[in-house]
């Protein structure tokens, strides 16, 4: 037997001889110093910093991408959902409405399209083909139909018959996935602008490592005036606080240059009046670098807002692409990558699309949601949570309130 003494400095010692060697075997047969220790290491700290996932769980919660709805005292809500919008309908529209209405059990869903074919798919779903509908619209507006066009002589698609049916209030919310020019053109010719407001806008969120980054306008209005971009502002703001539970949201005007005098004509008359605004959080300018810390609420033209959203889309696709083509470079590249492969799980959730659900069209007078072109069924049924948080929400009727206050602030003026 060995002195206490001693056992206490044995052991220790014994434990960094085994690691040490542990090291210089895995160097002589890889021929690389470290790097498995140097992998572990990193793994075991993103695992410490992103403990489970919970930032990333954080930001899908936030975004009405979690939990159930608080659905209105004794109504039963209607998402109406366009079975034959996008390129994987109606298979994956279906799919993602059945996801949805396993997490929504009062949830009712209508769904647009050819009766027979939309029926067909139902079919798979015996759990919740009793409280799926189907209102039959046999034609079909493609993605490379003049919008206005369409939408005018096509009455009986799936998308214009699911827009006629939240005017008549036939339900709460409208969902497609369909055509982005269609959608908009149809909402402002059945649905209609909210009284007051000038310009409905587009606004997909932002992922970051918060509650993600909402960005209006992203390719609605192509060319704005100064009350445009004013009114993004405060339909933005509402949005962040009543769907995503930002309690004061920072608002700021995209732009190239934080300083107040940067900037083109545009941006030069909405930033005093943006500032002069004590409803709102204005933070100032925010350059392109800054998009995804600087604010809540990012306010832009169609034009510059939708070169932001393909930069930004563009930009992750290739790291992306460059990261697997490293990480499947080499052996010890492929041994690397095991060893973080829950952490890059954990990135490419947070940076996925299908978490977020669709893009509000805000200023339109009902909730209508446009879902990326290639939705599948998990991001249709993200758009239907996000439909439940905009309804419950009551993001309709609190822009419309807030007209009528700046109206009458105005009038006392």
């Amino acid at each position: 037997m060995h002195p206490p003494r001693i056992r206490k400095f044995v052991i220790p010692c014994l434990y960094i001889y085994a690691y040490n060697a542990a090291v210089m075997f895995q160097c002589l047969i890889f021929c690389h110093r470290y790097i498995i220790i140097n992998a572990l290491l990193l793994y075991i700290i993103s695992s410490v910093y992103v403990p489970g996932g919970q930032a990333v769980r954080a930001v899908s919660s936030a975004a009405g991408l979690g939990g159930v709805g608080i659905f209105r005292d004794g109504e039963e809500m209607k998402i109406i959902i366009d079975a034959f919008g996008g390129d994987n309908a109606p298979s994956e529209i279906i799919k993602g409405a059945a996801l949805a209405l396993e997490e929504f059990p009062e949830l009712e869903i209508i769904l647009t399209g050819d009766a027979e074919k939309t029926a067909a798919e139902v079919e798979k779903y015996p759990q919740a083909k009793q409280r799926i509908s189907i209102v039959h619209a046999p034609e079909l507006i493609s993605m490379d139909e003049p919008p206005v066009t369409a939408v005018k002589r096509k009455r009986h698609s799936s998308l214009v018959e699911g827009l006629e049916l939240l005017k008549a209030g036939e339900g709460d919310a409208f969902i497609t996935c369909g055509s982005t020019g269609a959608t908009l053109s149809g909402a402002l010719l059945r649905v209609g602008r909210i009284k007051g407001i000038l310009r409905p806008a587009l606004a997909p969120m932002l992922p970051n490592n918060n509650k993600g980054v909402l960005l209006i306008d992203c390719g609605a209005n192509m060319d704005c005036k100064s009350a445009n971009l004013v009114q993004f502002a405060m339909m933005g703001d509402i949005y962040m606080r009543k769907v995503i539970g930002v309690e004061r949201p920072r608002v700021a005007l995209a732009n190239v240059g934080t300083e107040s005098e940067k900037g083109n004509e545009l941006t030069h008359e909405v930033f005093p009046i943006l500032a002069a605004d004590k409803n709102l959080n204005f933070v100032g300018n925010m350059e392109g670098r800054d998009v995804f810390t600087a604010a809540d609420v990012i306010v832009s033209d169609g034009f510059a807002g939708n070169l932001l959203l393909k930069s930004i889309e563009g930009t992750a696709g290739y790291m992306t692409s460059l990261m697997k083509r490293e990480f499947s470079s080499s052996l010890r590249s492929k041994l690397g990558a095991a060893l973080l492969m829950p952490a890059l799980k954990r990135f490419k959730k947070s940076m996925d699309y299908t978490e977020y659900g669709g893009a509000p069209l805000l200023g339109i007078d009902g909730v209508v949601l446009k879902g990326h072109g290639s939705s599948n069924a998990k991001a249709l049924a993200s758009a239907v949570r996000q439909a439940v948080r905009m309804v419950d929400g009551g993001v309709v009727d609190t822009i419309k309130q807030a007209l009528t206050a700046q109206a009458e602030q105005s009038g006392n003026e």
